[in-house]
């Protein structure tokens, strides 16, 4: 289901794209501080941090909104239109942007940088229709440190008249990122319980990072609900682990989380890999995150 819906998605990108390059062309401007360096993010978490690092020198453009999965995203035909205008593409990798091949090739934009930030990380497997590897990574503050110093370079390398600007943002925000790590590991030091119960594998590299364990997961491939036989699985398994609490997560349905938790006398509780609209920052969204865990394994 997944493979058709982007081979439809895919020839109606190349259409879209097309048109704009035959009709209007391309415009595109002097980096200044006052028309900013034009980039474009795939997703809520790194169009944070490329907000942050960038500071009024950028101008910052997200294609999946934190309301929606990015595994079966389409973005609209505006959003594809700013890559033909970027200076800098910002993309997460481990195949999370299945479109972005398409994008790239067709915008045929010769000024673009593009960075991807999960580049030189350690993958965890993913499941069948994840063959890259499990694409949440920034999901592990330490990994966000990473991703950090990648949009800083690649902006630097785009606008080198922002290099200081760049350098001392980056840094001030490194800062906070260390800080949110630092409280993330002493939160954990108190856990009674180390196993949690996830919607979907998102939280793999959270828990790797800080000696924690995904025991079950609900949605074992992208879009595609848990089967009567898999949700009577979880529940065995979130009675052996004790759970007191099941994860749902915003972007989805939580029906299948309250069935479990109804079944083993847990409550539901949601996790976010993505941001709250409209206000989105990275580092209030994990400790928000961090909360519910604690809540749950407290």
């Amino acid at each position: 289901m997944v493979m058709r819906f982007r081979a439809r998605y895919n020839l109606v990108l190349l259409c879209a794209l097309a048109s704009w390059m035959a009709a209007c062309g391309r415009t595109r401007e002097p980096v200044t501080p006052a028309s900013g360096l034009r980039v474009v993010a795939s997703i809520p978490p790194i169009a944070d941090f490329a907000r942050q690092v960038g500071g009024d020198r950028v101008q910052v453009e997200t294609l999946v909104p934190a309301g929606a999965s990015p595994h079966t995203y389409e973005p609209t035909p505006a959003q594809l239109r700013a890559v033909v205008l970027a200076r800098v593409l910002v993309l997460n990798g481990v195949g999370l942007e299945f479109w972005a091949d398409k994008v790239i090739s067709s915008a045929d934009n010769a000024d673009l940088a593009i960075v991807t930030v999960s580049d030189g990380m350690k993958i965890i497997a993913g499941d069948a229709d994840e063959p890259g590897g499990n694409p949440h990574t920034w999901l592990n503050p330490v990994n966000a440190m990473l991703q950090v110093e990648k949009i800083r370079d690649v902006f630097i390398q785009a606008d080198p008249g922002g290099a200081g600007a760049y350098r001392a943002n980056a840094e001030k925000y490194l800062e906070q990122l260390r800080v949110l790590d630092g409280e993330i590991r002493a939160e954990v030091a108190g856990f009674s319980s180390r196993q949690f119960i996830a919607f979907h594998s998102a939280w793999s590299y959270f828990a790797g990072e800080y000696g924690l364990e995904e025991a079950a997961v609900i949605e074992r491939s992208p879009g595609r609900d848990a089967s009567p036989s898999e949700i009577a699985e979880i529940i065995m398994k979130a009675r052996e682990i004790k759970a007191r609490a099941i994860f749902a997560e915003p972007q989805f349905s939580a029906r299948a989380a309250e069935t479990i938790a109804d079944e083993c006398g847990a409550r539901v509780l949601f996790l976010n890999p993505l941001g709250i609209p409209p206000d989105y920052r990275y580092v209030d969204l994990m400790r928000y995150n961090m909360s519910q865990i604690a809540e749950a394994l407290r």
